[in-house]
């Protein structure tokens, strides 16, 4: 992955079609996520829902489980 804050490029983002493509998700479920709360933060650009590949990535990664059993830190 590319990191933006380091090689001084500008952040990547993503409409919510192409952020609900990048999870392996509906767009539909990530626009409930949004409502909920419970998903990946995202922008708002006048009507336009926005993703930052990075803010995408980070929650995925808070995400991550090494077992069924597991509880999730929330």
């Amino acid at each position: 992955m590319i990191d933006n804050q380091t090689s001084g490029e500008k952040p990547v983002f993503l409409n919510a079609k192409q952020a609900a493509e990048f999870l392996g998700l509906k767009p539909n479920t990530l626009a409930k996520m949004r409502v909920y709360g419970n998903g990946p933060e995202y922008r708002k650009h006048g009507q336009r829902v926005l993703y930052s590949l990075d803010d995408l990535t980070t929650w995925s990664d808070a995400s991550r489980r090494s077992s069924t059993s597991e509880v999730p830190d929330v």
